[in-house]
């Protein structure tokens, strides 16, 4: 690839931004040094790694990657026998913890089947834990070894603390009976070696060896003759924890280097999958998708934004190329867009080149292309005294050398800074040129000559940039198909300048001429016409697919219902039809042991008995069928709370709401709420010395017990919370709460916005607000309940 066309359409812009959202260095590596490639298959590769980054940052937010640092020097280190620091010994545990959290993480649940290239690279990681736990035993800080590191180094720390113990209890007593020579009462250190602050005259006083003095000159610091042997000895001892410290740290550099190769592949590797997850965070924040990828040519982005723009002032641009036409000539006025345009394609070209998901919508396409050449902007050299005009020739002769069927030409105002008829003619012959060699190309002009070219030229597209003639303002949206108008006159007229000298102008023109400017406002406005209905019938488009999304969810889950409810009816009848075929094995078993018992009983008395049983069958039979409706009787009206049985489904419910203009109540089945005609309800019958407490008196006080006033949806799917707080709200709602709390976390917000949507068309809801610093904050939305 072309380094000028990465400076020119700030590809490294877009680099520096993807290194921003990585953790650790190698990853960053990783990113400094990635290119575009034009192996169609290397990029389908690159994009299927940034789609699953895509997943898993927003299924998780992002993976236990606790490391920072690349470890490749120090094992290397390690390797060539050198004795590692204790803070190199610390980020090599940090790197086995990170190995082994991650494969933990990786155990659960099914995340091979979300993110199965990242679940390979960390199934490939090799977890040490021996000697995790050994570093972690023996390394406390980057200046502190555990006293357990070893037996010896307890023992001479242990003897250390002695010995510092009497030095000082030697020295205190000292304190008195050299009082008066003594600056201040107090032992202090000088390299290591207790002393005592002497005052200069008493010198002479205190016998001993002098070690420092005080910048003053009136405080010698002399170490008494009494703890020079001890202080010796705390030196010695020091020695030897330094010496053992040494051995301790060079074993555990031997063990490391011992499995130098592992913990190499351990480091790559989990840069490796930083660096997919920086791809993900990246399109995430861009509102980005992953392009369908072509080695064709064709290029179809849909509502493309320049990814350094501001994505709340950009304006979606739509741009076609490499189907039907495969040069595309964009036309317009000054600051409309056109080189924005230019350096959209551009620059998202070589994104999803490089495997970067880019800001358009889904479904876009980009093909792949052996060389992209940009010449955009004003390249006017001083040093080389080179006009504007000069300059840009010079770039697009280096560019025709190079040109062929694989390249990607985007060209900003061809064959101006020169006399317009001569530029116009150089420019359709450069257009040409390319073409022929097989290219695809972008171009845009202020020549009208181009314009006819464009229209004429098989293979050859114009396209425009809109302009509000009302505001003289652009609005920056790209309108292929037609070319630009240069609205001069109608700008000039809302400018002031009189209608004389603007008729007297457009005599001067030819007739032909204005005709075609004519043709082009009409094209224009047909167009901008058009795209207004295209865009109104795609909005009730997207209504209708959405209300049709919501009628099958409903259709879902009242069929499941209902299933449930059929089989609740099917298992008590099975239950009756055990129980009487139960009482009917007793009553054969009876039976049996009248025959076996007594010889006194007739073949009357049997047959009387098999009547009996027979009797008993069907009596629990028709029970089984009858048994609920036998206790109720058909209503004519109901209230709010009364119990009856809902023949439709052979169910006991609650009664929620009074009959609607349809004759139709609202009624509570465990947790089902349905409509139900008047005349399919009857009234529940209880004997009054059996009747409990029940109805919505019950379930009030129930779920008043039960309900807790916040619901966790943290880490569900936008599905899965729907429905937990649909049951949420219901039962909230039957408790009588007045306010409940929505915890749903910030992360990315779309389970945020799916929620608020939700409450805000629920029937239960009354008003709803995001929690103040205290409740959650933005994680938290708060609900006042009807």
């Amino acid at each position: 690839m072309n380094e000028k066309t990465f400076r020119i359409l700030e590809f490294n812009k877009i680099i520096d931004m993807l290194q921003m959202r990585a953790t650790t260095e190698i990853a960053k590596k990783m990113i400094r040094e990635l290119k575009p490639s034009s192996n169609i298959h290397e990029v389908r590769e690159r994009l299927e790694e940034t789609k699953e980054g895509f997943e898993v940052v927003l299924k998780w937010g992002s993976l236990p990657i606790s490391v920072t640092y690349d470890l490749q020097d120090t094992l290397k280190r390690a390797k060539m026998g050198y004795t590692l620091q204790p803070i190199e010994l610390l980020r090599v545990n940090a790197l086995l913890r990170c190995t082994r959290q991650l494969k933990e993480f990786m155990k659960d649940g099914n995340k091979q089947e979300i993110c199965p290239i990242i679940y390979e690279i960390i199934d490939s990681l090799a977890t040490i834990k021996g000697l995790e736990n050994e570093i972690e035993t023996k390394i406390i800080s980057e200046s502190e070894i555990s006293d357990r590191a070893s037996e010896k180094l307890y023992s001479i720390r242990r003897a250390i603390r002695d010995k510092n113990a009497k030095v000082k209890e030697k020295l205190q007593s000292m304190l008195q009976s050299y009082s008066k020579y003594l600056q201040d009462p107090i032992i202090t250190l000088r390299g290591d070696r207790y002393v005592l602050p002497v005052k200069a005259e008493f010198k002479g006083s205190v016998p001993g060896l002098v070690h420092d003095q005080s910048a003053s000159g009136s405080t010698l610091f002399i170490e008494p003759m009494a703890v020079v042997e001890l202080n010796n000895e705390i030196k010695e001892l020091m020695l030897k924890e330094k010496q053992e410290i040494e051995r301790i740290l060079y074993e555990l550099s031997v063990k490391i280097a011992d499995n130098a190769d592992m913990l190499e592949h351990n480091n790559l590797n989990i840069g490796y999958i930083d660096f997919i997850l920086a791809k993900g965070r990246f399109g995430l924040d861009l509102d980005a998708s992953i392009p369908e990828i072509n080695q064709r040519g064709l290029i179809n982005l849909k509502r493309a934004r320049h990814p350094l723009i501001d994505k709340e002032v950009v304006v979606p641009i739509d741009v076609k190329l490499g189907d039907t036409y495969r040069a595309l000539v964009i036309t317009g006025p000054n600051t409309g867009g056109k080189t924005v345009t230019l350096k959209t394609t551009g620059l998202l070209t070589l994104m999803a080149m490089t495997g970067l998901a880019i800001p358009a919508s889904s479904g876009s396409q980009v093909s792949v292309f052996n060389k992209v050449f940009a010449d955009i902007g004003d390249e006017q050299s001083i040093e080389q005294s080179l006009s504007t005009f000069s300059s840009h020739m010079t770039n697009i002769v280096n560019i025709l050398k190079e040109v062929d069927e694989t390249s990607l030409i985007l060209v900003d105002e061809l064959g101006a800074g020169t006399d317009p008829t001569e530029g116009a003619a150089l420019a359709m012959s450069i257009l040409e040129y390319i073409f022929e060699k097989g290219a695809k190309i972008v171009a845009t002009t202020h020549y009208s000559e181009l314009k006819v070219f464009a229209m004429e030229k098989e293979g050859f597209e114009n396209a425009s940039v809109e302009f509000d003639v009302e505001t003289l303002r652009p609005t920056y949206r790209l309108l292929i198909g037609i070319p630009g108008k240069s609205n001069a006159f109608e700008i000039s007229k809302r400018l002031g300048l009189s209608n004389e000298i603007i008729e007297n102008a457009k005599l001067k023109i030819s007739k032909d001429a204005a005709r075609f400017e004519d043709v082009i406002q009409a094209l224009q406005n047909k167009t901008i016409q058009l795209e207004k209905e295209y865009e109104e019938i795609e909005a009730i488009k997207r209504e209708s697919l959405e209300i049709k999304r919501q009628l099958s969810e409903k259709k879902f889950k009242l069929d499941s219902q209902r299933e449930n409810i059929i089989k609740k009816a099917q298992d008590e009848a099975r239950r009756i039809l055990q129980q009487a075929k139960y009482e009917a094995d007793s009553i054969v078993k009876e039976l049996v042991e009248l025959k076996k018992n007594s010889e006194a009983v007739s073949l009357k008395q049997a047959e009387e008995a098999r009547r009996k049983l027979k009797e008993n069958i069907d009596e629990l039979n028709k029970k089984s069928i009858e048994k609920k409706e036998e206790e109720f009787e058909a209503l004519e009206d109901v209230n709010v709370g009364d119990e009856v049985f809902v023949t439709t489904v052979s169910q006991k419910g609650v009664v929620l709401s009074k009959p609607d203009s349809k004759g139709e109540v609202q009624v509570q089945i465990g947790i089902i709420k349905m409509n139900v005609p008047l005349n399919k309800l009857k009234r529940v019958e209880q004997d009054k010395k059996e009747v409990k407490k029940s109805g919505v008196t019950n379930i009030i006080k129930q779920k008043a017990q039960n309900i807790s006033a916040e619901i966790d949806l943290r880490g569900q799917t936008v599905d899965e919370a729907l429905y937990n707080l649909d049951k949420y709200l219901d039962d909230a709602y039957l408790a009588g709460l007045n306010f409940v709390r929505i915890i749903h976390g910030k992360g990315t917000g779309a389970l945020r916005e799916g929620i608020k949507q939700e409450l805000r068309k629920h029937q239960y809801v009354k008003s709803m607000r995001s929690g103040d610093i205290n409740e959650g904050g933005s994680g938290v939305t708060i609900v006042e309940l009807k």
